[in-house]
């Protein structure tokens, strides 16, 4: 009997153990890594007052929690490294889990927006763009039950913030 058990744990071990990589080990595997920027941004940067937003406003705000963003800085000293990475973040968002929206430029320069989820519970939303010049970034916006029109009502009250910019900061490294 204890046998039984024993080979139903291991069963067990062996299918929760996923070993395919996604964008959130990719994120975890790198946040230390001299060649990336990491930043976690919280809903707080956006710096508004709630008493002033629509109904629709405030959903939208309620279904963000937060951003990750990894961005790799490309040098002379590491446009090998720059190559494989790139590669690997455009092999994990090719699992069926993103399901892309848009894309443009060319595979060398250019974007791609892709989401997690349903068309009407996104979990998350993720913007990658790369640039042969500067390196490439990463950002994951991730939620709860977020949707097409809560992202576009979430870029409107963007557009109303007062953005701290201090958690911003060391992007700014990036784009020098």
């Amino acid at each position: 009997m204890k046998a039984i058990y024993s080979i139903v744990l291991l069963c067990l071990l062996a299918v929760s153990c996923n070993s395919e990589p996604t964008l959130q080990k990719y994120f975890v595997d790198n946040t230390e890594n001299k060649d990336f920027i990491a930043l976690d941004v919280s809903s707080s940067i956006l710096n508004l007052d709630k008493a002033k937003l629509s109904m629709e406003q405030s959903e939208a705000l309620k279904s963000f929690d937060k951003m990750n963003i990894l961005a790799f800085k490309l040098d002379a000293t590491n446009k090998a490294k720059f190559e494989i990475e790139r590669a690997k973040v455009n092999s994990i968002l090719k699992d069926v889990k993103y399901q892309q929206l848009m894309k443009f430029g060319s595979g060398k320069e250019g974007a791609s927006v892709s989401f997690v989820g349903t068309d009407d519970h996104i979990e998350e939303f993720v913007l990658f763009a790369n640039k042969k010049e500067n390196g490439f970034a990463v950002v994951r916006v991730l939620g709860k039950d977020m949707n097409p029109t809560n992202i576009m009502t979430l870029i409107s009250v963007l557009q109303q913030s007062n953005i701290d910019m201090e958690q911003l900061k060391p992007l700014q490294q990036l784009i020098k």
